[in-house]
């Protein structure tokens, strides 16, 4: 299934919360959108197949140090409007997010996105009420005006203030704790408004970035039928999808997954799991380990992971010792492994990081080479677990959880006689399995709580890394007047860009649309160089179809598409569809 990365991460700081450094606050970072594009290719090459991103619209605090995304403000703002103190949201602006999602699709990641539609917050016209800026900057005429009859009655800091809603049938009502103004989908006034808009958001999201998929947060306090609705309904049908449903039941995890509005359409967050790796490493609970999560439950519906950006920063959730043997776990048994980059990347990335990237780097190799099959424990005492895949080429992995001593294993394995087994992690000589194909070695202490007690044997001779899997992207500009972009007018260029490698293929298709798109006017679509110069241009008449444009990039870099009109008989609202190989290798730090 892969490897993803939870590409952010939380940090406390004098006492408050503060999310990934940003220049907004810490001058000479990188915005996050362009640490990621920078990092694509390394990441790649390490095994990851998949990032997943924090929320992108523009939320209440704008680029501000704690500010995270879960406060949604204006979702279609993804960091080109002077709205809540601020252009860019914490993480960058819509060009260097888009330009991020190319960059790892050269190299063969998906990206995908944290979608929150159960809370707006930043409310800017009266209680329950939200007014988003348009194409302009300075109209209030953005798409996805919200009022009262939008949001459950007695939400946030609040008094309910008719005409607020009844709370939705949601699947946990008494986990459903108040965040903001919490958007109602089955018991909106006018009905239908708030699921409509939500799906013409998800429209315009895919569409315009080019992700791969989503995580749905806070699906417990979500009514499940739209949820479902959502993530069969337009470019989202096609996209992977998981769900933040925050239980540490399997049996209750299982019931949201599988229940009629779902149906298995997506995966959940594993939080069985944590607790179980959080007993066994803080604990000592090494049986919890035993058949543990979700995933032992339903492996390919089940999203595993050590840590995330909620429980890391939460007293009594985070996993505090013995991490690289929760990880050893994570990436040695089934399930899809999200690895937190908080975690992941060192003090120098990220100060406060916890810096585990290069025995995880190991343990990602291990996974994407020689995971396989069902897993079967074949050892378990007070202290150590040992557990196996059974598919080809077979995986052995112990854990040893006693701080006191090592110990010597002896332990059936579903290898045959005789076969030799090579230790991945590099702390065990080679071995052989005997006449009866059981496995003998001895396994470290965990000295000092160090989490390094873990051996992985499988058979010799696998080496190879990974190699990239280049696609390109395709991102749809929308000019519209309630959106980011403004329609075509006479004489104006509207201009949009990407970033595009060396040698890609850059193909433009312009769709105007509406009446005061007439007969006589015309349409003058180029795209320019990062240098200025053009490489192809095109004009197209009304009655003409729509028009498209193909050009071979000659640098690498940020490449302009502009449209210049005449004989409108007013505002036109187009669509401009860009297809491009983004940059492998990036060759500036930020747009």
């Amino acid at each position: 299934m892969g490897v993803a990365l939870i590409a952010w991460g939380r940090f406390v700081k004098g006492g408050e919360k503060v999310t990934v450094p940003a220049p907004s606050t810490e001058p000479g970072v990188p915005w996050l959108w362009d640490f990621l594009a920078s990092a694509a290719a390394n990441l790649r090459r390490t095994g990851f197949t998949a990032l997943q991103l924090p929320p992108a619209s523009k939320a209440q605090g704008g680029e501000g140090a704690g500010c995270d995304g879960y406060g949604v403000f204006d979702p279609r703002d993804l960091g080109v409007k002077p709205q809540q103190g601020s252009i860019s949201t914490r993480y960058g602006g819509a060009d260097a997010l888009r330009r991020m999602i190319a960059c790892c699709h050269a190299v063969g990641l998906d990206v995908y996105f944290d979608i929150v539609l159960h809370q707006l917050m930043g409310e800017n016209g009266g209680p329950g009420t939200f007014r988003y800026l348009g194409a302009d900057r300075h109209t209030l005429n953005g798409r996805g005006r919200m009022e009262p009859g939008c949001f459950r009655g007695g939400t946030g800091n609040h008094d309910p203030i008719p005409p607020f809603r009844p709370e939705d049938a949601v699947p946990a009502p008494k986990d459903d704790f108040p965040f903001g103004r919490e958007k109602v989908y089955q018991n909106c006034e006018p009905p239908g408004y708030t699921i409509n808009d939500a799906l013409d958001f998800g429209d315009w999201l895919f569409r315009t970035t080019d992700a791969d998929g989503m995580r749905f947060d806070d699906v417990k306090g979500t009514w499940a039928p739209f949820v479902s609705q959502f993530m069969h309904s337009g470019p989202m049908a096609s996209k992977f999808a998981y769900a933040e449903y925050f239980d540490g039941n399997p049996a209750l995890l299982d019931a949201w997954v599988t229940q009629p509005p779902m149906r298995s359409r997506s995966l959940v967050a594993d939080f069985a799991l944590h607790w179980a790796l959080q007993a066994a490493c803080d604990g000592a609970n090494v049986a919890a380990l035993d058949g543990a999560g979700y995933a032992s439950r339903n492996p390919f519906l089940a999203c595993t992971f050590v840590d995330n950006p909620d429980t890391d920063t939460t007293p009594g959730e985070q996993i505090i010792s013995n991490k690289m043997l929760a990880y050893a776990f994570l990436l040695t048994t089934e399930g899809y492994p999200f690895v937190y980059g908080k975690d992941y990347f060192g003090n120098d990335v990220w100060p406060g990081a916890y810096g585990l990237k290069p025995w995880i780097d190991n343990l990602i190799w291990i996974h994407e080479k020689l995971a396989f099959g069902n897993t079967v424990t074949r050892h378990l005492d007070g202290h150590v677990i040992v557990l196996e895949r059974t598919g080809y080429p077979g995986l052995l992995t112990a854990l040893n959880f006693d701080p006191r001593s090592g110990h010597t294993i002896v332990c059936e394995t579903a290898f045959d006689a005789n076969v030799s087994l090579h230790e991945y992690t590099g702390k065990h000589p080679d071995i052989q399995t005997d006449a009866q194909g059981r496995a003998s070695f001895a396994i470290p202490s965990n000295a000092h709580l160090s989490g390094q007690s873990y051996l992985v044997f499988s058979r010799s001779g696998f080496d190879a890394g990974f190699q990239f899997q280049p696609r390109a992207t395709s991102q749809t500009f929308f000019g519209a007047e309630d959106l980011d972009i403004p329609a075509l007018r006479n004489g104006a260029v509207n201009a949009s860009r990407v970033y595009a490698g060396l040698r890609s293929p850059i193909h433009a298709v312009l769709e105007p649309n509406g009446a005061a798109w007439v007969q006589g006017a015309s349409i003058a679509l180029e795209i320019a160089a990062p240098d200025g110069g053009v490489i192809a241009s095109k004009t197209i008449h009304h009655g003409d179809p729509a028009a498209a444009l193909v050009a071979i990039t000659g640098q690498q870099g940020w490449h302009t598409l502009s449209a210049h009109a005449s004989g409108l008989a007013g505002m036109v609202p187009y669509e401009l569809k860009v297809t491009y190989q983004g940059a492998q290798h990036m060759e500036e730090s930020r747009p």
